[in-house]
């Protein structure tokens, strides 16, 4: 699984740290600098935020999504997990030995 995760730029890396450190992910991109525009209470919002790239594994996707409400600075935060089909195998395998699923 690829999933994204947006967040403030002086909070992403501790997060993808957290995410990593934990076993939760066996790697977490952070691409700084994002432009977000996205509605929130009615009104047009604009941000930059941080974009985190997280590789997991699908049975890992519930439990970070447990621990970014725990972490994650934002009433409403984002989280979208997108199957990955295909890939390097060996890179699919590292990702798999990377996490802990428990």
């Amino acid at each position: 699984m690829v999933a994204l995760v947006t967040a403030p730029p002086d909070r992403a890396g501790e997060i993808a740290g957290t995410l990593v450190g934990e076993h939760l992910a066996a790697c977490v991109n952070v691409v700084s600098g994002v432009s977000s525009t996205y509605r929130w209470r009615g009104d047009v919002q604009r941000a930059t935020e941080a974009l985190l790239v997280v590789k997991t594994t699908a049975a890992l996707v519930e439990p970070i999504r447990a621990r970014l409400a725990d972490i994650h600075p934002d009433e409403v935060f984002e989280l979208v997990a997108l199957d990955v089909v295909s890939g390097n195998p060996a890179y699919l395998d590292w990702i798999r030995l990377s996490v802990r699923e428990s």
